[in-house]
This record gives C-alpha cells, structure tokens and sequence, in this order.
C-alpha cells in the first residue's frame, strides 16, 4: 500500500510559527511533525509515499528530498495554490495508482500503527475516529455497532486525519480545488464508509499551544 501525507496547506492556525516554515517543518519531540509520519509509515512497512505541497513548498522538499533518509521513497504532487483535500487527492492520483491507499494529514500526531487498517474492500473509505478532544466536542461522525460511519447519530467521535481510501472517491471529480468531506458524506449515504475507533494517542497540533504540548510529550 502507498500513503499520501497531506502537507499543502497555509499553517494560518498556527501562525506566527508558519510565518517562515512550513507547519509540516514544526518540530515536537526535536523532529519535524512529518518525519514522525514517514517514521511510523517506514515501521509498518509503508514505504511508497506521495506528498502534496504548496505554501513554502520548497522548503519542505529540500529537508526531505527523496526520502532515503528516513526509509522511504517519496513522490512530489506541487500545488500552485492549494488545492483542498479533494483536490489535493485528485491531482495525486497519478502518483498513488489505482489501489486503496493510506491517507494522512499533516498536522496530526497519532500512535496509531497503519498496518492495523483493514483494506476498504468494497467501501470507498474506511476513516479512523478518536475520542471527541476539548476544543471539538461535538464530534464529526458516528461509529455505529456494524462498523459504519454515519453522519448522523449518537455517540459521535472525531474524525483523526488517518483514513484509508479508494481512488474512486475522487476520481470522476474535475480537477481544481474542493473538499474531500461532502464525497464522504455521500459515500456514508450510500453505507460505504467503514471505521475504527482509536483508543490510543491522539493530537490536533492545530495551534501553537497543542504543538508545545506534544513537544513536552515526547520529550517525556
């Protein structure tokens, strides 16, 4: 299986950490967020990965270049101006084939382990979902007792950032920018979009704050 790392977007929430580097480029625990994804994909085998860029694209490429530092190979998809989730994936698509692949955001930290994911079968998208945080406790989703993630009902629980996807979720969608979450919300209508719940680690690094938090977390 291939992962996509999502890796295009402005950082506005975590200015003025973003003003001069990429938020993929923040560090906690004395490495950059994103090479604790390459780390953790590169432990469960994942070594094929594709990463779309915009703002201060460069800067991210050059410290990560072609990814035989950490392991892994690493494909580019550059965005002249980001492209959104959707069509961040679509633009991809090229890169990351026909078959399922592991879809990551940037800014999340997560001890999940990816090789625990079922392959999606004939679901479009199989979403991981954590326990609603503070600063989100109304959730995204419900996880209902089959396995399926619905987008109404009760208990809700957050949405992690970490999914697997079919290509075919994005890819009769014209090129240009848009949001991935109306395509899930549809395929959930049409009962295939599976889940799992998260019990472990989580983080948001959505803000300066949460960021300095993990960084103390992982310094231990």
């Amino acid at each position: 299986m291939k992962a996509m790392i999502l890796a295009a977007g402005l950082g506005t929430r975590m200015r003025p950490l973003t003003d001069h580097c990429p938020k993929p480029l923040l560090e906690a625990g004395g490495k950059p967020l994103i090479v604790h994804h390459l780390e953790r994909l590169r432990a469960a085998g994942i070594t094929e990965v594709v990463i779309n860029v915009s703002y201060r694209a460069q800067q991210i490429i050059a410290a990560l270049g072609d990814g035989s530092a950490h392991g892994v190979s690493i494909a580019w998809s550059r965005e002249e101006a980001p492209l959104e989730t959707g069509g961040g994936i679509r633009q991809a698509l090229p890169l990351l084939g026909d078959a399922p692949f592991l879809l990551v955001n940037g800014d999340i930290w997560c001890d999940l382990a990816p090789s625990t994911l079922p392959a999606p079968g004939d679901d479009l998208a199989h979403l991981v979902l954590v326990d609603n945080p503070d600063h989100h406790p109304d959730g995204d989703f419900h996880l209902d007792a089959r396995g399926r993630v619905r987008e109404t009902g009760e208990p809700r629980l957050t949405f992690a950032g970490v999914s697997v996807i079919d290509p075919a979720l994005v890819a009769s969608e014209p090129p240009g920018a848009f949001a991935l979450a109306p395509l899930l919300r549809r395929a959930m209508a049409d009962g295939r979009v599976g889940g799992t719940h998260h019990r472990g680690a989580w983080v948001d690094v959505g803000t300066p704050a949460r960021l300095a938090e993990l960084d103390r977390r992982l310094r231990g």
